[in-house]
This record gives structure tokens, C-alpha cells and sequence, in this order.
């Protein structure tokens, strides 16, 4: 069952999805060589709390922190450790907010000091590749038009797109109708209609797309262990062009502070 949001309901989910926005940034002023998950998770989680929303993941189904983190070949669902980042890692930060009686949900993946070029290309890519797939996001357009953008911009450069994993629809529940795959054929899906609130999130690896289970039941990692980059926004369709509710631009606004990476 697939339930549209009115506008007033878009409004409560941008005001989760950007107090994600916010506690990514807060992430973003301390994430470097050094700094571990559960130091960013706890920033995150208390940060989340003092602005009045809940941190969504933690409790569901059993996960047990604010943030998941998933480094290097983690594609998602990566669970917070003290093992301290290293310089060349990237890492895929995944929040998600309940304020309001509504979810927001985005992700963002940060690079640790210098990357390689290939690791920089690969994490350009997945951005780019959702931001193609949200300019398919608009009314009239079947959800396979998402699919396929974003699985044709990654195959072409070469990577391997995630299959098992896929977004989803949000409002009232974390995860609702319909998955939201990327990859698929143009024209094919759900036609989209004004009201469906979605998360497209790109999960993109530089080799294989075969994906592999860790045995804490919950991390998914790399088949072949090459690194794995993530990006997702929360966005409304409209006609036209899609809203996106989420935000990367408080992210951005202190990586540049920083001068550290922005793709």
C-alpha cells in the first residue's frame, strides 16, 4: 500500500530529513584520521535529541546506534566501533530522524583525508549517479526511469550497483511502499504521482555488485572487498522537477570550512 503525502506531511518529513542534514554536519566537523564510529555516532545521536527528534535507527529491528557507518568495503548498515579512521578511508554515514510523528533519512559519505583517484571517482560517480536518478523522480515518470539513470551513469563508468539493497518510500514508517531500486529498465515501475515521498539511495562498489552478509547480522559488505560508496536524499515528486527535502549544502558548507574533500 502506497500513501501520498499531502503538503503539510512533506513539510513535517523536510523538517526531519533537515535536522538530518544538521547532524551529518555536526559529523562533519570532527570525522578525520583518528576519530572513531562511536565518537561520531554519540555527536550525532545527542545532537539529534537537543533538536528535538529521535535518532531513527536506533532500536530498529535491533540496531543499536544513532548512525549507521559503514567504512571502505561496508556498503551500508555498518555498526559503530572504536576502531579510529585512517587516512584514505571513506566512509558512508547514514542517519535517520523521528520528529513529529515523521522520518526523515539521508546519507552522505565522507572521505578521510586524501583519497586515491580511483576512491575520489568512485565516490563523484554514486553522487552524481543520484542526482540523475532524482531528476527522473518527477510525476509521470515510472520508478524504473529512477532505476535506470542511476544503474546506467555507474555501469558506464565501470562500477558494480548493489542489487540486494534498495531506497524506499518514507513518511510515517522508516521504510514503506515502494522499494525504491537503482537499476531497471526505462519505463517500467510505479508510475510516479505528486505526494510520493521517497529515499533514493545509490550503493555502488568499484568492482563486483555481488554483496556479502557479516555475521553481526547486520553490516553488508563488498563480495570482493574493493571499497563502496553511498549517497541518499529524501525527496518529494512534484511535477516538474522533484523537491528534495534532505540537504548535503551544511555538509559542504564545513567540508569546505575544513578544506577537506567535496566530490
Amino acid at each position: 500500500m502506497i500513501y501520498y503525502k499531502t503538503a503539510e506531511e512533506i513539510e513535517y518529513i523536510r523538517k526531519s530529513s533537515l535536522l538530518v542534514a544538521l547532524a551529518l554536519a555536526e559529523v562533519a566537523k570532527v570525522i578525520e584520521p583518528g576519530v572513531n564510529a562511536l565518537q561520531i555516532d554519540k555527536i550525532a545521536d545527542e545532537f539529534i535529541r537537543d533538536n528535538g527528534g529521535v535518532p531513527a535507527f536506533k532500536g530498529y529491528g535491533g540496531f543499536p546506534n544513532a548512525l549507521c557507518v559503514s567504512p571502505n568495503e561496508q556498503v551500508v548498515h555498518g555498526i559503530p566501533t572504536n576502531k579510529p579512521f585512517e587516512e584514505g578511508d571513506i566512509i558512508s554515514v547514514d542517519c535517520g530522524v523521528l520528529m513529529n510523528g515523521y522520518f526523515g533519512d539521508s546519507a552522505y559519505t565522507f572521505a578521510i583525508g586524501d583519497v586515491s583517484p580511483e576512491v575520489e571517482q568512485l565516490m563523484k560517480t554514486t553522487k552524481e549517479s543520484l542526482y540523475k536518478g532524482i531528476e527522473m523522480a518527477v510525476a509521470g515518470k515510472r520508478l524504473g526511469d529512477v532505476a535506470f539513470a542511476i544503474q546506467n551513469h555507474c555501469e558506464n563508468a565501470g562500477y558494480g550497483v548493489v542489487r540486494e539493497l534498495v531506497g524506499h518510500g518514507i513518511g510515517k514508517s522508516l521504510h514503506e511502499a515502494p522499494e525504491v531500486p537503482n537499476f531497471g529498465k526505462r519505463g517500467s515501475g510505479l508510475k510516479l504521482q505528486e505526494g510520493l515521498v521517497i529515499a533514493i539511495e545509490p550503493m555502488v562498489n568499484m568492482g563486483t555488485k555481488q554483496v556479502k552478509h557479516g555475521k553481526d547480522g547486520w553490516t553488508i559488505k563488498t563480495a570482493d572487498l574493493k571499497p563502496s560508496a553511498h549517497f541518499e536524499h529524501t525527496i518529494a515528486v512534484h511535477k516538474g522537477e522533484a523537491d528534495i527535502l534532505s540537504s548535503f549544502k551544511y555538509v559542504e558548507d564545513v567540508l569546505k570550512e575544513r578544506n577537506e574533500l567535496i566530490v
